[in-house]
């Protein structure tokens, strides 16, 4: 353990097992260099504290379902609900109980690069998880919202183990016969359904990227098809290709479809 009268160096080689009394006493030594030491050290805790402590938040109603014997919860969530073009992606994941994974949040809260890394934990400390998708052209043809709900039951079938409950973001899933409970802002306060946000995100901006080297000149792999003023000039330029949502606007305004053949025209009408 490092001495109060010891130097800077030996302070910040051993401030990690200094107990907090002894902290804030070195928060007020003479001595500029270990002042900063021993705040920069207080400040990590508080940190490390507060982020455990929103950890065990999101797993209160998880923690429900485990005190009454549910065992097998799947977190359910989609994205993709806005943009222009690409497809709606859903995922539903099942996390064995007394699981918590670090750093895990809704998916629009962390950056690319978390996400990213998460996934393999994810995938590799799940029970079990699926993805479920519908084209552009089911999109077109159900409307976004049962698109997006359909998108979700292929996920939670498509499951090889069957869950006892599922934990939705701020929906129901429709043809399942499991118990399920709706949460607002679901991906923000349950650790399964940010799970699913995650491997949903992560999986759609890659089908993305697809899009942008099959279709060049729209930015896909920058945007994924949000509105971005990127998209909106790229529309505007090149007219939309078969990767965009002829029912949304601004992409069905005017003829933007004129001359423009995608596959499931016929059948969408």
């Amino acid at each position: 353990m490092a001495k109060r009268d010891g130097t800077v160096a030996d302070i910040e080689l051993g401030v990690g097992a200094l107990p907090a009394a002894e902290l804030e006493r070195l928060g007020h030594d003479r001595r500029a260099g270990v002042r900063a030491v021993a705040r920069r050290e207080l400040r990590r805790r508080a940190e490390a504290a507060a982020e455990a402590e929103r950890l065990e938040r999101m797993l209160v109603h998880e923690r429900r379902l485990w005190e009454r014997g549910v065992a097998l919860i799947a977190g359910v969530d989609e994205v993709g609900c806005g943009p222009l073009a690409g497809p709606v992606v859903a995922a539903a994941v099942i996390l064995p109980a007394g699981c918590s994974i670090a750093d895990i949040n809704d998916s629009k809260q962390l950056d690319a690069a978390t996400r990213e890394r998460l996934v393999p934990e994810i995938q590799a400390r799940a029970v079990a998880f699926a993805l479920g998708s519908c084209t552009v052209e089911e999109i077109d043809r159900l409307n976004i919202y049962r698109a997006a709900l359909e998108a979700m039951r292929r996920a939670v079938t498509t499951l090889s183990v069957t869950p006892a409950h599922l934990l939705v973001d701020a929906r129901r899933v429709p043809g399942v016969v499991m118990s399920q409970t709706s949460i607002i802002d679901g991906d923000a306060l349950s650790q399964c359904i940010a799970a699913a946000s995650i491997v949903a995100k992560v999986h759609r901006d890659g089908l993305m990227r697809e899009l942008a080297a099959t279709h060049p000149g729209y930015g896909f792999d920058n945007h994924k098809g949000y509105a971005t003023a990127e998209h909106l000039a790229a529309l505007e330029k090149l007219g939309p290709c078969p990767a965009h949502r002829r029912s949304f606007a601004p992409v069905r305004q005017g003829d933007l479809f004129a001359g423009v053949k995608s596959a499931g025209s016929e059948a969408d009408g």
